[in-house]
């Protein structure tokens, strides 16, 4: 998907008011999947997120909000795993859904599809699957993205759309 100027401005007039928290923006000092920010991550998934629900005719607007809140941990979860040794399923990986949900809910009023995306973003590592059609495509692109977060070989193409997303984010920041 080629980013467009017209694609860029809906999705960033349905997520100003996550963006722009100051909460939020903490999510760029915590590394997510290789060198990318949790806050860089859910920004591209989201966007990516987006184009397809568009094209799919979902809830666009539930998307964008809950794509961007489904890492919404607020934790540098590299740190945490090597300070507190766990069982398997309480791990990061099985428990961040359920974490971000809770502070998600307690910074922005979220509908009953928001919380499906941010709750099962992590299906079938969270052991109920996605209700919705809105939350099976913010799955899907979120592992997506991650694949290319994490072999960075593989990311030319998704990094020119990062690039230009977050680079339109800093011009829109700026401008508050």
């Amino acid at each position: 998907m080629t980013p467009t100027d017209q694609a860029y401005s809906e999705f960033y007039a349905i997520g100003k008011e996550i963006l722009t928290h100051p909460v939020y923006q903490r999510l760029k000092s915590y590394i997510h999947h290789g060198e990318t920010s949790v806050f860089a991550h859910s920004v591209i998934v989201a966007y990516l997120a987006h184009r397809l629900s568009e094209r799919l005719n979902l809830d666009t607007n539930s998307v964008v909000r809950g794509a961007l809140l489904h890492d919404f941990f607020l934790y540098d979860w590299h740190e945490e795993g090597k300070r507190v040794r766990k069982p398997l399923l309480k791990k990061h990986g099985f428990k961040h859904a359920s974490y971000a949900l809770e502070n998600a809910a307690f910074y922005f009023s979220l509908n009953p599809i928001e919380k499906d995306i941010i709750s099962k973003h992590m299906f079938p590592l969270n052991m109920k699957p996605p209700v919705h059609l809105e939350s099976w495509v913010v799955n899907l692109v979120d592992d997506y993205v991650t694949f290319f977060e994490t072999f960075k070989n593989m990311k030319d193409d998704f990094h020119s759309l990062l690039q230009y997303v977050n680079e339109r984010i800093a011009d829109d920041l700026s401008l508050l």
